[in-house]
C-alpha cells in the first residue's frame, strides 16, 4: 500500500516466459497436466470418454457456425426459423439423429475457454506443434459461430438471437464471455495469435455498447461473476480503457436499488423482497463496497471479490479494497475450512452462516477455492500479507489438488473432510458428497479450471515490483528478473512440501541492489537463514515478509530452513461440529485418515495427542509424499451390544492402534472407502 492508504500497484505476476518450473513436486503437477489432463479433457470436450457424461460443448460451437453462416447466407428468411429456450441436457436415445440443437448446461461454452486458457499457458513454456494445431482449429470452430456484431454464445445463437441480454441472473452469457476473454488473453500472449483474442474484443465492445448508463442501454450486471476479471486483463493486455470503464459499471451497479433482477424477473418480485435471499446469492444485495461478509454461492462471490480486487487496485479506490479486506477475513476467520475449502452448504453451492463448518455434508467446490486463490493473489498485488499467501498456498496444496486424481484422469467437484460412501449412496442429504471421483461432469466447471490454474502456478507463487523479488510459495524453479538496466537470475531449490528447506541463488553480471521478499510460512513457529553475513543490517520483517535488501554478488545464495513438526490443530471452539477433535498438518499439508490404511468405522478412531507423531515418506501410490503415524486408540468391536444404547464404560472398552495419516489431497486414489480429517482425542 502507499503512504497515503490508497490501494495501488505494490507487485505484479512475473510473465510466465521469465519462469522455469523444476520443482520436484508442482513439476510432477504441471507434467500430468500437460501430456494426461489437457489431452483427456480435449476429449471431453468433444464427448469422446467412454462411460462419462457428455459435454457437448463442442458440438454446440459447431452446430452455432453452421447457423451463424445460414444467417449470413440467408438473412431475415433464416430468422423465421426460431427454437424455443431450451436446452437438453442428456443425449437423445438415438444419438444418430440428434437434432441441431443445444445440448448441455447453457454455460458450457464456457470449458472450451478454460480448455484452451490451459493451452496457452503450457505452451507458453513447452511448445508443442501438434497441440497448437488442435488449439487452432478449436479455435476456427469457436470463431466461426460468431455473430457480424460480435456476440458470441453458443446458447443463444443456437435457440433465439431476440433473447441475448434478457436473463443475465440466470444465463450465464457474461460469465462465458469472462472465461472466453480469459482463454483469449491466455493464447495470445502464449503464441502471439490474435484471432481469439480479436473475437473476445469485438464481444466485449458489443456489450459495451449494450450496458452503461445513457439512454437505451442495460443497467444490469453478470448473475454469475468473472466477467470483472475478464474486463481488468482484457484492459492490461489491450490498453484500451472502456474494458476498464466497462468493469467499473457492473461493480458499480450491483446491489444498486431497485435491484435489475427485479426488472428482469418482476414475476418472482414480492413485498419485502429486499431480505430476501435471492439476492444474497448473486452478492446483489448491497452495493459491493458496502458488503462486509461472504454469502450466497462461493464461487461466483470469490470471482467478483477478485474482480472488485483488481479495480480497487487500478481506481485506486480506497472505499473498494477495504471492503476486499472485510471480505477477506470473513472468508478466512469464519467460512474456511481448514483444507481451504469454502462454500459450507450444498444449498444454493453457497457459504453457511459464521463458523458452520459440517466436514460430511461439507460442499467445498474445487472452483471456489480455486477462486480464493484468484483472490489472494490480486490482494497480493496491492498488499505484502503473509495472511494472503498463507491462505493461497493451504488452498493450493489440499483444497484443489484433491480436486484431481493423481493420474489426472477423475475429478472432485466437492471436496468433503469426512466421507461414508453407504451415506453417499443411501442418504439424500448427501448425494452431492461422492465417494469416488468421476471421469468427467455434465456440469464440468472443475476439471478444466484445475487445469488452467495448475498451467499457470508460477504466477502465484512469485510477484515482482521493479526492485524486488517476493516469493509466495516455496517451488522450485529458474527465474530472470529485471532490475533497473540489468537482470538477475534466481535459481529456487526447494524441499517443499515434505521438508521445510529451500534455498534462492542469485547469478548475474555484476553487483546490483535489490530486495529478496520472502514469505515466512504462518504455520512455521521457528525458521534459519543462512548465506547472508550482514543480516542484522539489511533485513527487516514486515506484515509476514522477511525482506532482505542489499548489493548482490554473483552467487550470492540464501537458504531457509523452515521447522516443520507434526502439528495437531483445533478450530475455534464456534465450530460446533469440530468441538473435541484434532486435525492433523505438517507443513502446508493437512492429512486425513483413510479406510485402506485404517480400517473400517474411522469414527471410532482417537488421536492421543501425548505420545509423537512420526513422519515418513513412501511412494505406494506413485507419487513421493509423506505419511504420519501416531498412537491412538480404536472404540473395540467386542464393546458393542445388541441394544442401540448402553451405559458409559470406561477405557476398557477401547484398545490401543497406530493410526496412517496421508495428504488429503491424495485420498480416494485407491478405491472407494472411508474418509475422515477431524479425529476425536484421548483427554
Amino acid at each position: 500500500m502507499s503512504t497515503n492508504n490508497k490501494p495501488t500497484t505494490v507487485s505484479k505476476p512475473l510473465s510466465l516466459r521469465s519462469v522455469t518450473v523444476t520443482d520436484n513436486f508442482w513439476k510432477h503437477q504441471m507434467e500430468l497436466v500437460r501430456k494426461e489432463v489437457i489431452p483427456y479433457q480435449w476429449d471431453a470436450l468433444n464427448d469422446r470418454v467412454p462411460d462419462a457424461a457428455p459435454s457437448f460443448c463442442m458440438r454446440n460451437f459447431k452446430i452455432a457456425g453452421k447457423i451463424t453462416k445460414a444467417r449470413r447466407e440467408q438473412g431475415a428468411a433464416y430468422e423465421e426459423r426460431i427454437w424455443p429456450l431450451k436446452t437438453f441436457e442428456t443425449l437423445p436415445e438415438d444419438i444418430n439423429n440428434m437434432e441441431d440443437r443445444f445440448y448441455g448446461f447453457l454455460f458450457q461454452d464456457s470449458d472450451f475457454a478454460k480448455w484452451i486458457e490451459a493451452v496457452g499457458y503450457s505452451l507458453t513454456q513447452h511448445p508443442d506443434a501438434e497441440l497448437e494445431q488442435i488449439a487452432d482449429e478449436a479455435i476456427d470452430i469457436v470463431c466461426a459461430a460468431q455473430q457480424d456484431n460480435g456476440y458470441l454464445d453458443t446458447y443463444y445463437i443456437i435457440n433465439d438471437m431476440s433473447k441475448i441480454f434478457t436473463n443475465l441472473r440466470d444465463n450465464h452469457e457474461l460469465y462465458c464471455f469472462g472465461h472466453l476473454t480469459e482463454g483469449a488473453v491466455a493464447y495470445y500472449q502464449a503464441t502471439g495469435k490474435d484471432k481469439l483474442l480479436n473475437a473476445a474484443r469485438r464481444y466485449a465492445d458489443f456489450i459495451y455498447d449494450n450496458f452503461g448508463y445513457e439512454d437505451g442501454k442495460l443497467r444490469g450486471y453478470p448473475g454469475h461473476e468473472i466477467a470483472e476479471m475478464a474486463l481488468i486483463r482484457l484492459h492490461e493486455v489491450t490498453g484500451d480503457s472502456k474494458y476498464l470503464e466497462l468493469c467499473n459499471f457492473f461493480l458499480d451497479e450491483r446491489g444498486v436499488k431497485p435491484y435489475y433482477f427485479d426488472k428482469e424477473h418482476p414475476e418472482v418480485v414480492k413485498k419485502g423482497h429486499e431480505n430476501d435471499d435471492r439476492y444474497h446469492y448473486h452478492q446483489a444485495h448491497l452495493p459491493v463496497r458496502e458488503q462486509t461478509e461472504a454469502v450466497g454461492h462461493s464461487v461466483r462471490a470469490v470471482y467478483l471479490y477478485s474482480g472488485m480486487a483488481d479495480a480497487a487496485r487500478l481506481n485506486h479506490d480506497e472505499k473498494m479494497f477495504e471492503a476486499c479486506e472485510k471480505l477477506w477475513d470473513s472468508i478466512t476467520n469464519k467460512k474456511m475450512y481448514i483444507t481451504g475449502g469454502i462454500g459450507g452448504t450444498h444449498l444454493g453451492e453457497a457459504f453457511s452462516f459464521n463458523y458452520d463448518l459440517p466436514n460430511d455434508t461439507a460442499y467445498a467446490e474445487t472452483c471456489a477455492s480455486i477462486g480464493l486463490v484468484f483472490f489472494a493473489r490480486r490482494m497480493l498485488e496491492m498488499k505484502i500479507d503473509n495472511k494472503y499467501s498463507d491462505v493461497m498456498e493451504r488452498a493450493f496444496y489440499n483444497g484443489i489438488l484433491s480436486g484431481i486424481a493423481l493420474d489426472g484422469k477423475s475429478f472432485f467437484y466437492v471436496n468433503p473432510l469426512e466421507v461414508l460412501p453407504e451415506a453417499c449412496h443411501k442418504d439424500e442429504r448427501k448425494r452431492h458428497v461422492k465417494p469416488i471421483r468421476q471421469k468427467w461432469f455434465g456440469c464440468a466447471c472443475c476439471p478444466p479450471n484445475i487445469t488452467r490454474l495448475l498451467s499457470s502456478i508460477s504466477t502465484y507463487a512469485y510477484t515482482e515490483n521493479e526492485d524486488t523479488f517476493f516469493v509466495h510459495m516455496y517451488m522450485g524453479g529458474e527465474i530472470d528478473k529485471v532490475v533497473g538496466n540489468d537482470s538477475v537470475h534466481f535459481s529456487i531449490d526447494s524441499d517443499f512440501p515434505w521438508n521445510g528447506k529451500a534455498s534462492i541463488k542469485a547469478s548475474l553480471d555484476k553487483p546490483l541492489s535489490y530486495t529478496l521478499a520472502l514469505r515466512i510460512p504462518g504455520w512455521c513457529n521457528s525458521y534459519t537463514v543462512d548465506g547472508i553475513n550482514d543480516m542484522a543490517n539489511c533485513s527487516e520483517i514486515k506484515n509476514g515478509y522477511l525482506y532482505i535488501t542489499r548489493e548482490w554478488t554473483d552467487g550470492d545464495t540464501v537458504t531457509l530452513n523452515f521447522d516443520m513438526p507434526v502439528k495437531l490443530m483445533q478450530s475455534n471452539t464456534l465450530v460446533r461440529e469440530n468441538e473435541g477433535k484434532l486435525a492433523v498438518m505438517r507443513g502446508p499439508i493437512v492429512f486425513c485418515l483413510e479406510e485402506a490404511d485404517n480400517g473400517k468405522h474411522l469414527h471410532n478412531l482417537s488421536i492421543d495427542p501425548g505420545i509423537p507423531a512420526n513422519a515418513t515418506m513412501f511412494d505406494d501410490l506413485g507419487l513421493p509424499m509423506s505419511k504420519i503415524t501416531m498412537q491412538g486408540r480404536r472404540y473395540k468391536s467386542s464393546a458393542c451390544s445388541d441394544n442401540l444404547y448402553k451405559e458409559y464404560s470406561p477405557a476398557s472398552d477401547y484398545e490401543q492402534v497406530t493410526l496412517t495419516y496421508i495428504p488429503y489431497f491424495a485420498w480416494n486414489n485407491r478405491g472407494e472407502g472411508e474418509m475422515q480429517v477431524w479425529s476425536s482425542f484421548v483427554r
